[in-house]
């Protein structure tokens, strides 16, 4: 493989990764926006998606063996091909956890909300942010992107750990059975949201030992 054709595999590489965090971000989206709006066709619209995913989550992964196989890289290149398998898994679980948050949809149903949904599209939000964020980071190999990415997982922790506190105690003193069910649903909704935001910090995380060849932990 020549240079140039190298390139050309990192170019295509590039965009396959932006393409499966695009579909990701929307998966994220359009989870919560179903909680939101009882919407359960959109709900189940998240979860065939997912394999879509799951396909170009393969495609990354296979091109990158190839380039590992053909071009044999070294050091900084080699960091680049495994940061990008690594991305790719970040993001696949991503999609994963969409998914979770789209079955909770299903399992509540047109039931009422037991209380605003406030905190959640905040989440939601935000790991949406930190998505696009790293990947930036990636394409640009920018380092202070990729910090300051991964410190946005902070304010994320803070509205979980506000709102598991919230829930659990409608799930504790709930006043019905039916409320301490859908708190902990909500409450799930919300760690999924979390465990996203952590698969974006890993991603800059990556991203930053790509290109320092240093690690950095958040």
């Amino acid at each position: 493989m020549s240079r140039r054709e190298y390139q050309r595999e990192l170019d295509a590489l590039n965009e396959e990764i932006l393409t499966m965090g695009s579909m990701v971000e929307e998966a994220v989206r359009l989870s919560v926006e179903a909680l939101a709006t009882k919407d359960m066709d959109l709900a189940r619209k998240v979860a065939a998606n997912d394999a879509v995913v799951d396909e170009i989550g393969l495609a990354i992964e296979g091109r990158c063996l190839n380039l590992l196989a053909l071009q044999q890289p070294l050091a900084r290149d080699l960091r680049l091909v495994a940061t990008a398998i690594s991305i790719a898994t970040d993001l696949e679980r991503m999609g994963d956890h969409a998914v979770n948050v789209s079955e909770i949809v299903l399992r509540i149903g047109k039931a009422p909300l037991i209380k605003p949904l406030v905190d959640i599209p905040e989440m939601a939000d935000s790991a949406q942010r930190m998505i696009s964020g790293c990947l930036d980071a990636f394409v640009r190999r920018d380092v202070d992107l990729a910090r300051q990415t991964c410190r946005n997982d902070d304010a994320v922790d803070r509205t979980y750990q506000a709102l598991f506190d919230e829930l659990m105690e409608l799930t504790v003193h709930g006043r019905d059975e039916r409320m301490s069910a859908q708190a902990v649903n909500l409450l799930f909704v919300a760690r999924f949201l979390e465990r996203i935001a952590d698969h974006a910090t890993n991603i800059g995380e990556r991203v930053i030992y790509m290109v320092t060849g240093e690690r950095e932990k958040y």
